[in-house]
């Protein structure tokens, strides 16, 4: 089992390489685990790209923001999905790593629905071979048929599911920082061992 210095002497090496290689040409800093699931709701966001968007719990990480014309959010403690919905709806929700922290995803899903207007859309994102994260809490994981099923029981009634992973991609994440796609890692795709899983719904 490594000791604590050579996770420490690890995580420098890591760190000091991603300085390095950011300004090689051709650097991708996109998050390694979710870049096809990026993509993917990327490609979709181009092609609504006048739509009202509701992010759900974005946190720190305002990257659909600077992706969309139209966007609002709202974050937790303030605004609790299992709790409430707004009561206005949108062309898009997108809760984008927020299933797996909730109590009561049921209930969340729920909400998510109740904001979707008709002919709408969600997009939803969930981790599944990655570690515990709790922020502040970390509950749960789904595979493709797992997040269509939980989906279709919110009122969802067509739901296109998809998922990324590899051993390389999974065996780099554990114990270390998340890390870039950079330069030269595999997108090759394993669906038996599924990293990121995404749903778009209506």
């Amino acid at each position: 089992m490594p000791s604590f210095y050579d996770i420490a002497r690890e995580k420098f090496k890591v760190r000091i390489w991603d300085r390095f290689a950011s300004r090689i040409p051709g650097y991708d800093s996109r998050n390694w685990l979710r870049i096809r699931q990026i993509e993917a709701f990327e490609k979709f966001l181009r092609q609504h790209e006048n739509a009202s968007v509701f992010e759900v719990s974005p946190g720190w990480n305002r990257y659909w923001k600077e992706q969309v014309r139209n966007y609002s959010s709202a974050d937790f403690p303030e605004f609790d999905i299992c709790k409430q919905a707004l009561d206005r709806t949108f062309d898009v929700v997108i809760a984008d790593q927020v299933l797996e922290h909730v109590a009561d995803p049921h209930a969340a899903a729920r909400n998510i629905r109740a904001m979707v207007r008709e002919g709408g859309y969600a997009l939803v994102a969930t981790p599944f071979l990655f570690r515990v994260h709790a922020r502040p809490h970390d509950y749960s994981r789904w595979t493709e048929a797992g997040l269509k099923e939980l989906l279709s029981h919110a009122g969802f009634t067509t739901i296109i599911t998809d998922s990324w992973g590899n051993k390389a991609c999974a065996k780099a994440h554990i114990g270390g920082p998340v890390r870039d796609y950079g330069l030269w890692r595999s997108l090759h795709n394993d669906p038996e061992y599924p990293i990121q899983v995404w749903a778009i719904a209506s």
